[in-house]
């Protein structure tokens, strides 16, 4: 365990039995910033949320999912849940001034990381037929995107081992440049119809991450190289300051398909009075915590949000910046939309 470095997506088993995904790439020492994906069926009981039907199976083990994973409310019954259960998954982080999820090292018993998923199941001699499917369309992606099968990764249920019949295919692209090389070979294939674009969410048309390959239903998203991770736990500090309604143009797109997606914006517009800022205080990023928000706008577009907007200062010399927080746990009403 002290070897790993952990990154958004990566997956772990606690010797508890709960399954969850680390985010984003600021750990604390010691600790993994994490959300719930999957709660065993002995700890079910102890979460008042609503639960998918669906029971996913690990061995002998039981799991259970949210029915909705990312709701300001399910995190706050999280955080609750654990605190006075598992109180060593919470962390109170100095740097935010409030709790998380954030789970110790020590509370770790197994880790599945989507580069050494896939390299797994490459080398597995007796496949299923989903399993055969994802070779065959990772594969195609790396050879028609001259991506490198390396710089791909395996997700979700896979992963894990608990897929069925039924599930998807669920994969990353590790670096930004590979991603947008796949995305435009997805495009590709798209029209020659070797692939399809799945669109059943409001946004599903600007991030064009779904789509089918072999009558089975895939979803991508991009991962940092370590090179391409710029920042690290405790190196700035975030001052929450009033929730703001905004009309922006994206300026840069580079590090929009992470997570956190960070939209470098200008042209700043308040929606309302409530949002009206003095000029010092004017945002010029954009950041979402919540993943279905990656890569839905492109340099020049103009978007639409609804976040709290945070007084950024680096530590160590004062010097500040500011931005809105899509995502923060404290308000359903956060978004961002395309225009």
């Amino acid at each position: 365990m002290t070897e790993w470095v952990p990154r958004d997506g990566d997956t772990f088993i606690t010797r508890d039995n709960f399954v969850f995904y680390a985010f984003g790439y600021e750990h604390p020492k010691g600790r993994v910033t994490s959300f719930l994906k999957y709660i065993p069926a002995e700890h079910k009981d102890l979460f008042k949320i609503r639960f998918l039907d669906k029971i996913w199976k690990k061995g002998k083990l039981q799991l259970f999912r949210p029915e909705k994973l990312y709701t300001a409310e399910n995190y706050t019954t999280f955080l609750e849940a654990f605190k006075k259960n598992f109180p060593e998954y919470v962390h109170h982080c100095p740097f935010r001034q409030k709790n998380i999820i954030s789970v110790s090292l020590k509370q770790i018993k197994k880790v599945y990381l989507p580069n050494e998923s896939l390299q797994k199941l490459l080398k597995k001699k007796r496949k299923d037929r989903l399993e055969k499917i994802a070779l065959r369309l990772l594969t195609l992606l790396s050879r028609k995107s001259r991506v490198p099968l390396d710089d791909f990764g395996l997700h979700g249920s896979l992963a894990l081992n608990i897929h069925t019949s039924n599930s998807d295919v669920d994969f990353v692209v590790y670096g930004a440049k590979n991603f947008r090389r796949v995305e435009k070979t997805v495009e590709r294939l798209v029209k020659r119809n070797s692939l399809s674009y799945v669109f059943t969410k409001r946004l599903d048309t600007a991030r064009r991450y779904r789509g089918k390959f072999e009558d089975t239903l895939f979803v991508y998203n991009a991962v940092r190289k370590p090179e391409e991770i710029k920042t690290k736990h405790g190196a700035f500090k975030y001052f929450p300051l009033k929730p703001v309604k905004l009309y922006c143009d994206v300026h840069d797109d580079r590090e929009t398909m992470f997570r956190p997606a960070v939209y470098d914006v200008r042209n700043y517009v308040p929606i309302d009075r409530e949002s009206i800022l003095a000029g010092n205080t004017v945002p010029n990023t954009v950041v979402s915590m919540i993943g279905y928000y990656r890569n839905i706008a492109r340099k020049g577009d103009r978007i639409r949000a609804s976040g709290m907007l945070e007084r950024v200062e680096l530590v160590g010399t004062g010097k500040t910046s500011f931005q809105v927080v899509v995502g923060t746990a404290s308000s359903e009403d956060e978004y961002i939309w395309p225009l």
